[in-house]
């Protein structure tokens, strides 16, 4: 399965002006990083660092920057374009489509095996895996895709084009928007974590609210997004979250914000657009963040953050014994900070007394 160089340009034309130098007929076979690309396969640059390995790929083509053109069009073929990086995510969807298989044209591809009520509607194109199991009143746009052992929950909403991998859960009154992307093993909508203390005990708050998700939403491997308790939780368009991220019940993650593997979310926190949360890190409940905040990985936010920037909360990793006698050291600070308030403060009477007698 191969691309022409000539075509990968042709076809992205519309957005990028972007320059070939070299054989348009040349076949692209595969993909592939810059350290490794064979003669049949097509890779990019976007990195300064990076420049050094440009001389030495065998790549059949690389795309690059106007900054690297020299050099790129020196070592052989490539495409020259102002952001090789977006250009060359936008190559890896095109091959996507290009090589993906042709789904039905028509009404849904039931797999035998699977369960799907009968008063759910799905449009043109649906596609439903094995011992996958849709609810009642379900509503499935046209192309949808739902993996094998899937789960889609009575009530349940999804949108044109949107696409959930093997064992997806979608529980009842829960809605993904249009071309979203959800892979293996993801829950949206289970209960949150909600009791009342009592009588030594633990009352459980029922979860009223559901999950409501835009459209061109990407959610990771394991990942599980929480229902709400009275009010909906809320991931809006274009949102990504990686794999094994948890989003607490009730809250609002806003456009275009991106969060890395095993963050966390408390409830009834309100995420920014465009945010950036790195891996690990935490976001404790019912804080705000900022539209454009971006917090680095294994961080924990305690508290509100109102104006954009980059945060940053980590103990910084060190040599065992070295640690432990920093901890130890960072345990009496509040007993030095008083101490040493107490000491100006007789510093500055006896001051006083001075100058009083001068």
């Amino acid at each position: 399965m191969t691309l022409r160089l000539g075509d990968i340009v042709a076809a992205l034309a519309g957005e990028f002006d972007a320059r070939l130098v070299g054989d348009p007929d040349v076949l692209v076979e595969r993909l592939a990083p810059l350290e490794t690309a064979s003669a049949a396969e097509l890779t990019f640059l976007s990195h300064p660092k990076y420049h050094g390995k440009l001389a030495q790929s065998a790549a059949a083509c690389v795309v690059v920057g106007p900054g690297a053109a020299e050099a790129a069009i020196e070592r052989g073929a490539c495409i020259i374009v102002d952001d090789p990086y977006l250009y060359f995510a936008r190559i890896t969807q095109l091959w996507k489509r290009e090589h993906a298989p042709s789904g039905a044209s028509g009404g849904p591809a039931i797999h035998p095996s699977a369960f799907v009520d009968p008063q759910a509607r799905l449009a043109a194109g649906v596609a439903v895996g094995a011992f996958a199991c849709i609810g009642a009143r379900a509503v499935l746009g046209a192309g949808v895709q739902v993996g094998a052992h899937g789960v889609i929950g009575n009530d349940v909403h999804i949108g044109a084009g949107t696409r959930l991998s093997a064992r997806v859960t979608v529980a009842d009154g829960c809605s993904l928007g249009e071309r979203c992307i959800v892979h293996p093993g993801a829950v949206i909508g289970a209960d949150g974590f909600g009791f009342a203390p009592h009588a030594g005990r633990w009352e459980k708050i029922e979860q009223l609210g559901a999950v409501r998700i835009g459209n061109d939403v990407e959610i990771g491997a394991n990942t599980c997004i929480d229902r709400g308790a009275l009010q909906d939780t809320v991931i809006e368009d274009g949102v990504k979250l990686d794999n094994l991220v948890q989003i607490g019940h009730n809250v609002r993650v806003g456009a275009h914000t991106a969060m890395a593997g095993c963050a966390g979310v408390a409830g009834s926190a309100t995420i920014g657009a465009h945010c950036t949360v790195g891996g690990g890190a935490v976001v404790l409940g019912h804080l705000s963040l900022a539209d454009h905040v971006h917090i680095s990985a294994a961080s924990v936010v305690t508290r509100s953050i109102h104006k954009p920037g980059h945060y940053t909360g980590l103990f910084p990793i060190d040599d065992n014994a070295q640690w432990e006698k920093n901890a130890a050291t960072l345990k009496q600070l509040h007993a030095l900070r008083e101490r040493l308030k107490a000491l100006e403060q007789t510093t500055d009477k006896a001051s006083g007394k001075t100058e009083k007698k001068s």
